[in-house]
């Protein structure tokens, strides 16, 4: 398997944008702000409150991202994913970062959509050796 300089397999697209998860489709749903996808998981921030994910648990997140082929900023790519909490880290007392890997990844790896199709044009990019 080929990694890049971070140890990840394929380079993250930084991008920030509403994401809503829940533990299943009958929960309340929360909201947190992406920071960063690949085809294999996200990252994203939400408040460290009773509805913040623990380590382990199942989510599902629904969110979006821009569909580069043809560029229009209401032009965007949505999907609905299921996955598994990672890591968690604190930010600080009231916020925490979180890391989630799909159960199934996406048809597209956002990373390399955005870049081959100007990434100049739908937001910021990271390099594989930047950290989030």
């Amino acid at each position: 398997m080929n990694r890049v300089d971070n140890g990840r397999r394929e380079p993250r697209l930084r991008y920030q944008w509403t994401v809503l998860f829940a533990e299943d489709s009958r929960q309340t749903v929360s909201e947190g702000l992406m920071v960063d996808v690949s085809s294999g998981g996200l990252a994203f921030r939400c408040d460290a409150g009773e509805n913040c994910p623990r380590v382990g648990q199942k989510l599902v997140t629904h969110f979006s991202i821009p569909d580069s082929e043809v560029y229009d900023s209401s032009s965007m790519m949505s999907f609905t994913r299921t996955g598994r909490v990672l890591r968690i880290e604190i930010i600080n007392p009231f916020l925490r970062h979180v890391a989630v890997q799909f159960d199934e990844p996406l048809p597209v790896k956002p990373f390399e959509k955005a870049t081959s199709e100007g990434a100049s044009r739908v937001g910021q990019t990271s390099a594989p050796n930047q950290s989030a």
